[in-house]
Protein backbone atom coordinates (compact mmCIF):
# COMPACT_ATOMS: atom_id res chain seq x y z
CA UNK A 1 0.00 0.00 0.00
CA UNK A 2 1.46 3.44 -0.80
CA UNK A 3 2.14 5.92 1.56
CA UNK A 4 0.26 8.84 2.25
CA UNK A 5 2.34 11.55 0.99
CA UNK A 6 2.43 15.12 3.28
CA UNK A 7 3.30 18.32 1.51
CA UNK A 8 5.89 20.58 3.44
CA UNK A 9 7.02 23.95 1.87
CA UNK A 10 10.49 25.43 2.74
CA UNK A 11 11.28 28.89 1.71
CA UNK A 12 15.35 29.21 2.00
CA UNK A 13 16.90 32.39 3.55
CA UNK A 14 19.26 32.94 0.05
CA UNK A 15 20.15 31.10 -3.24
CA UNK A 16 20.24 27.42 -2.76
CA UNK A 17 24.27 27.17 -1.29
CA UNK A 18 26.31 24.60 0.77
CA UNK A 19 24.46 26.41 3.92
CA UNK A 20 21.63 24.37 2.55
CA UNK A 21 22.99 20.94 0.98
CA UNK A 22 21.35 18.71 3.74
CA UNK A 23 17.74 19.56 1.95
CA UNK A 24 18.97 18.80 -1.34
CA UNK A 25 20.90 15.40 -0.29
CA UNK A 26 17.43 14.36 1.50
CA UNK A 27 15.48 14.91 -1.38
CA UNK A 28 18.07 13.72 -3.97
CA UNK A 29 18.19 10.46 -1.63
CA UNK A 30 14.84 9.53 -1.16
CA UNK A 31 14.81 10.30 2.38
CA UNK A 32 11.81 12.75 2.15
CA UNK A 33 10.08 9.99 0.04
CA UNK A 34 10.97 7.28 2.61
CA UNK A 35 9.02 9.45 5.07
CA UNK A 36 5.87 10.25 3.40
CA UNK A 37 7.37 13.63 2.44
CA UNK A 38 6.67 16.32 -0.49
CA UNK A 39 9.16 18.81 0.06
CA UNK A 40 8.78 22.04 -1.77
CA UNK A 41 11.74 24.45 -1.57
CA UNK A 42 11.37 28.45 -2.60
CA UNK A 43 14.11 30.57 -2.97
CA UNK A 44 14.20 34.76 -2.23
CA UNK A 45 14.58 35.13 -5.95
CA UNK A 46 10.65 33.76 -6.86
CA UNK A 47 9.78 37.22 -5.39
CA UNK A 48 13.24 39.33 -5.33
CA UNK A 49 12.76 38.71 -1.40
CA UNK A 50 9.80 40.97 -1.28
CA UNK A 51 8.90 38.58 1.70
CA UNK A 52 11.05 37.62 3.83
CA UNK A 53 11.43 33.86 4.54
CA UNK A 54 10.31 34.52 8.17
CA UNK A 55 7.41 36.51 6.86
CA UNK A 56 6.16 34.20 4.34
CA UNK A 57 6.31 31.60 7.65
CA UNK A 58 4.37 33.95 9.94
CA UNK A 59 1.36 34.99 6.94
CA UNK A 60 1.45 30.93 6.64
CA UNK A 61 2.55 30.53 3.11
CA UNK A 62 5.08 27.75 4.04
CA UNK A 63 5.72 25.43 6.97
CA UNK A 64 9.29 25.97 7.97
CA UNK A 65 11.69 29.05 7.14
CA UNK A 66 15.77 29.47 6.98
CA UNK A 67 16.53 32.34 8.94
CA UNK A 68 18.91 34.32 11.13
CA UNK A 69 17.82 33.80 14.99
CA UNK A 70 17.34 37.64 15.53
CA UNK A 71 14.37 36.92 13.10
CA UNK A 72 12.47 34.49 15.58
CA UNK A 73 13.44 36.53 18.65
CA UNK A 74 12.00 39.62 16.56
CA UNK A 75 8.38 37.71 16.11
CA UNK A 76 8.69 37.60 20.13
CA UNK A 77 8.83 41.57 20.25
CA UNK A 78 5.74 41.76 18.65
CA UNK A 79 2.26 42.17 19.29
CA UNK A 80 0.17 39.10 20.78
CA UNK A 81 -0.99 39.62 17.21
CA UNK A 82 1.88 38.15 15.52
CA UNK A 83 2.67 34.25 15.63
CA UNK A 84 5.81 33.57 18.09
CA UNK A 85 7.81 31.81 15.74
CA UNK A 86 10.14 28.73 17.12
CA UNK A 87 13.51 27.68 16.31
CA UNK A 88 13.24 23.97 15.66
CA UNK A 89 17.13 23.30 14.70
CA UNK A 90 19.86 25.25 13.82
CA UNK A 91 21.47 24.28 10.51
CA UNK A 92 25.52 25.30 11.96
CA UNK A 93 26.79 24.85 15.08
CA UNK A 94 29.29 27.43 15.22
CA UNK A 95 29.07 30.99 13.64
CA UNK A 96 30.63 31.33 10.09
CA UNK A 97 29.57 34.69 9.06
CA UNK A 98 31.06 38.07 9.92
CA UNK A 99 31.73 41.60 8.81
CA UNK A 100 34.16 42.05 6.11
CA UNK A 101 35.84 44.62 4.12
CA UNK A 102 38.67 44.62 1.63
CA UNK A 103 42.10 44.61 2.60
CA UNK A 104 42.79 46.88 -0.13
CA UNK A 105 40.36 49.35 1.60
CA UNK A 106 42.98 49.47 4.86
CA UNK A 107 39.77 49.03 6.45
CA UNK A 108 41.59 46.44 8.73
CA UNK A 109 39.40 46.69 12.28
CA UNK A 110 35.78 47.79 12.82
CA UNK A 111 36.81 51.21 14.79
CA UNK A 112 37.98 52.44 11.23
CA UNK A 113 34.07 51.66 9.79
CA UNK A 114 33.11 55.08 11.53
CA UNK A 115 32.28 57.60 8.44
CA UNK A 116 32.27 54.32 6.12
CA UNK A 117 29.20 52.96 4.02
CA UNK A 118 27.90 49.60 5.59
CA UNK A 119 25.30 47.90 3.21
CA UNK A 120 22.86 46.66 5.14
CA UNK A 121 20.48 43.52 4.64
CA UNK A 122 17.95 46.00 6.65
CA UNK A 123 17.26 43.46 9.49
CA UNK A 124 15.88 44.74 12.62
CA UNK A 125 18.89 44.60 14.75
CA UNK A 126 21.61 44.45 12.28
CA UNK A 127 22.58 48.23 12.45
CA UNK A 128 22.95 48.06 16.25
CA UNK A 129 24.88 45.00 15.87
CA UNK A 130 27.19 46.73 13.97
CA UNK A 131 27.59 49.63 15.77
CA UNK A 132 28.57 47.66 18.78
CA UNK A 133 30.85 45.62 17.09
CA UNK A 134 32.50 49.04 16.07
CA UNK A 135 32.25 50.66 19.84
CA UNK A 136 34.02 47.52 21.33
CA UNK A 137 36.42 48.33 19.12
CA UNK A 138 37.14 51.66 20.31
CA UNK A 139 34.93 53.45 17.57
CA UNK A 140 32.17 55.93 18.05
CA UNK A 141 29.47 53.51 15.77
CA UNK A 142 28.64 56.16 13.23
CA UNK A 143 28.72 54.77 10.29
CA UNK A 144 26.64 55.24 6.90
CA UNK A 145 23.89 52.51 6.07
CA UNK A 146 22.96 51.85 2.32
CA UNK A 147 20.23 49.14 1.49
CA UNK A 148 21.00 47.64 -2.24
CA UNK A 149 19.11 44.49 -3.40
CA UNK A 150 19.54 41.94 -1.05
CA UNK A 151 20.56 39.95 -3.56
CA UNK A 152 23.52 42.03 -4.65
CA UNK A 153 24.56 42.78 -1.25
CA UNK A 154 27.67 40.95 -1.15
CA UNK A 155 28.80 42.52 -4.10
CA UNK A 156 28.88 46.24 -3.14
CA UNK A 157 32.41 45.82 -1.77
CA UNK A 158 33.85 45.16 -5.35
CA UNK A 159 31.74 47.42 -7.32
CA UNK A 160 32.50 50.09 -4.55
CA UNK A 161 29.42 51.01 -3.19
CA UNK A 162 29.88 49.92 0.13
CA UNK A 163 32.90 49.58 2.79
CA UNK A 164 32.01 46.79 4.44
CA UNK A 165 28.80 44.44 4.74
CA UNK A 166 27.77 40.62 6.51
CA UNK A 167 28.77 37.57 5.23
CA UNK A 168 29.33 33.95 5.58
CA UNK A 169 33.02 33.11 5.01
CA UNK A 170 32.30 29.87 3.60
CA UNK A 171 30.39 31.02 0.74
CA UNK A 172 31.40 34.60 -0.31
CA UNK A 173 34.20 34.64 1.80
CA UNK A 174 35.16 31.78 -0.24
CA UNK A 175 34.24 33.38 -3.44
CA UNK A 176 35.79 36.28 -2.77
CA UNK A 177 39.20 34.37 -2.30
CA UNK A 178 38.93 32.46 -5.34
CA UNK A 179 38.60 35.61 -7.58
CA UNK A 180 41.27 37.10 -5.90
CA UNK A 181 39.64 39.24 -3.23
CA UNK A 182 41.30 39.52 -0.04
CA UNK A 183 38.92 40.08 2.88
CA UNK A 184 39.50 41.51 6.68
CA UNK A 185 36.87 39.48 8.17
CA UNK A 186 35.66 40.87 11.35
CA UNK A 187 33.80 37.91 13.66
CA UNK A 188 31.35 39.26 16.59
CA UNK A 189 33.26 36.61 18.86
CA UNK A 190 36.39 37.98 18.32
CA UNK A 191 34.97 41.33 19.61
CA UNK A 192 33.04 39.69 22.77
CA UNK A 193 29.56 39.64 21.11
CA UNK A 194 27.99 36.62 21.88
CA UNK A 195 26.37 36.38 18.13
CA UNK A 196 23.38 33.26 18.38
CA UNK A 197 22.75 30.44 15.79
CA UNK A 198 22.49 31.32 12.08
CA UNK A 199 20.71 30.26 9.87
CA UNK A 200 18.02 28.28 11.75
CA UNK A 201 15.55 26.20 10.53
CA UNK A 202 12.12 28.02 12.18
CA UNK A 203 8.31 26.57 12.04
CA UNK A 204 4.84 28.40 12.91
CA UNK A 205 3.32 27.52 16.22
CA UNK A 206 0.45 26.25 14.57
CA UNK A 207 2.48 23.81 13.03
CA UNK A 208 3.81 22.62 16.32
CA UNK A 209 1.17 21.88 17.66
CA UNK A 210 -1.23 20.61 14.37
CA UNK A 211 1.81 18.76 12.24
CA UNK A 212 3.97 17.77 14.98
CA UNK A 213 4.54 14.71 13.32
CA UNK A 214 5.44 15.69 9.73
CA UNK A 215 8.05 17.92 11.35
CA UNK A 216 9.64 15.13 13.08
CA UNK A 217 9.46 13.04 9.92
CA UNK A 218 10.95 16.22 8.10
CA UNK A 219 13.90 17.04 10.30
CA UNK A 220 14.46 13.19 10.87
CA UNK A 221 14.95 12.52 6.92
CA UNK A 222 17.02 16.46 6.98
CA UNK A 223 20.04 15.40 9.89
CA UNK A 224 20.25 12.09 7.49
CA UNK A 225 21.12 14.64 4.58
CA UNK A 226 23.49 16.78 6.67
CA UNK A 227 25.47 13.74 8.19
CA UNK A 228 25.41 12.60 4.43
CA UNK A 229 26.92 16.49 3.89
CA UNK A 230 29.58 16.24 6.15
CA UNK A 231 30.85 12.43 5.71
CA UNK A 232 31.23 12.74 2.03
CA UNK A 233 31.21 16.69 1.33
CA UNK A 234 32.55 16.13 -2.95
CA UNK A 235 29.48 14.29 -3.56
CA UNK A 236 27.18 16.20 -1.54
CA UNK A 237 28.37 19.16 -3.53
CA UNK A 238 27.87 17.25 -6.48
CA UNK A 239 24.12 16.32 -5.08
CA UNK A 240 23.86 20.70 -4.46
CA UNK A 241 24.92 21.75 -8.22
CA UNK A 242 22.62 18.73 -10.07
CA UNK A 243 19.62 19.07 -7.71
CA UNK A 244 19.09 22.61 -7.37
CA UNK A 245 20.06 23.65 -11.30
CA UNK A 246 21.22 27.15 -9.84
CA UNK A 247 23.67 29.61 -11.53
CA UNK A 248 25.44 30.35 -8.59
CA UNK A 249 26.11 26.88 -8.44
CA UNK A 250 28.37 26.15 -11.53
CA UNK A 251 31.50 26.42 -10.31
CA UNK A 252 31.65 22.84 -8.94
CA UNK A 253 35.40 23.62 -7.53
CA UNK A 254 33.86 26.51 -5.63
CA UNK A 255 30.92 24.31 -4.02
CA UNK A 256 33.21 21.67 -2.83
CA UNK A 257 35.63 23.69 -1.44
CA UNK A 258 32.59 25.37 0.40
CA UNK A 259 31.31 22.13 1.27
CA UNK A 260 34.45 21.09 2.65
CA UNK A 261 34.80 24.41 4.47
CA UNK A 262 31.32 23.56 6.01
CA UNK A 263 31.24 19.90 6.78
CA UNK A 264 32.67 20.07 9.61
CA UNK A 265 30.18 22.78 11.02
CA UNK A 266 27.04 20.90 10.18
CA UNK A 267 27.12 18.73 13.43
CA UNK A 268 27.97 18.51 16.95
CA UNK A 269 30.82 16.68 18.35
CA UNK A 270 28.75 13.20 18.82
CA UNK A 271 27.78 13.54 15.19
CA UNK A 272 23.82 15.30 15.70
CA UNK A 273 22.40 17.80 13.67
CA UNK A 274 20.34 20.79 14.16
CA UNK A 275 20.79 20.47 18.09
CA UNK A 276 20.88 23.87 19.85
CA UNK A 277 21.70 24.70 23.71
CA UNK A 278 19.75 26.99 25.61
CA UNK A 279 22.74 28.56 27.46
CA UNK A 280 23.86 29.98 23.59
CA UNK A 281 20.43 31.01 23.16
CA UNK A 282 20.07 32.81 26.53
CA UNK A 283 23.50 34.82 26.60
CA UNK A 284 22.51 35.73 22.76
CA UNK A 285 19.20 37.22 24.39
CA UNK A 286 20.54 38.44 27.50
CA UNK A 287 22.82 40.59 25.46
CA UNK A 288 20.42 41.92 23.20
CA UNK A 289 17.95 42.84 26.39
CA UNK A 290 21.27 44.29 28.45
CA UNK A 291 22.52 46.86 25.62
CA UNK A 292 18.85 47.64 24.41
CA UNK A 293 18.77 46.34 20.86
CA UNK A 294 15.50 43.93 21.88
CA UNK A 295 12.65 46.18 21.88
CA UNK A 296 8.76 46.20 20.98
CA UNK A 297 8.28 48.33 17.91
CA UNK A 298 7.72 51.59 20.03
CA UNK A 299 11.24 51.41 21.18
CA UNK A 300 10.24 50.60 24.60
CA UNK A 301 13.49 47.67 26.39
CA UNK A 302 12.03 43.77 26.66
CA UNK A 303 12.66 42.14 29.60
CA UNK A 304 14.10 38.62 30.03
CA UNK A 305 10.83 37.45 32.01
CA UNK A 306 9.28 39.02 28.79
CA UNK A 307 10.42 36.13 26.44
CA UNK A 308 9.56 32.50 27.21
CA UNK A 309 12.48 30.09 26.00
CA UNK A 310 10.90 27.04 25.41
CA UNK A 311 8.74 29.46 22.80
CA UNK A 312 11.85 30.60 21.27
CA UNK A 313 13.41 27.68 20.47
CA UNK A 314 13.08 23.84 20.90
CA UNK A 315 14.77 20.64 19.97
CA UNK A 316 12.12 18.61 20.68
CA UNK A 317 11.18 18.08 17.16
CA UNK A 318 14.65 16.59 16.41
CA UNK A 319 15.95 12.90 15.84
CA UNK A 320 17.14 11.29 19.38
Amino acid sequence: MTQPTTQLRLALDWTPNTNHTGFYVAEAKGYYAASGLEVIITTPEQDNYQLSPAKQLAEQRVELAVAPSESVLSYHSLSAAHPKLCAIATLLQEDTSAIVTLCSSQLDRPAKLDGRVYASYNARFEDAIVRLMIRQDGGQGDFKTVTPAKLGIPYTLKQGTADATWVFMGWEGIEAQRQGEQLHAFRLADYDLPYGYTPVLVAHPDSLKTRAEALQAFLAATARGYQFAAAAPDEAADILCDLAQHSSLSDRDFVRESQHYLSSHYLTPDGHWGRMAAERWQMFIDWLINERILTNLDGSPLQASDLQLEQVFSNAYLPA
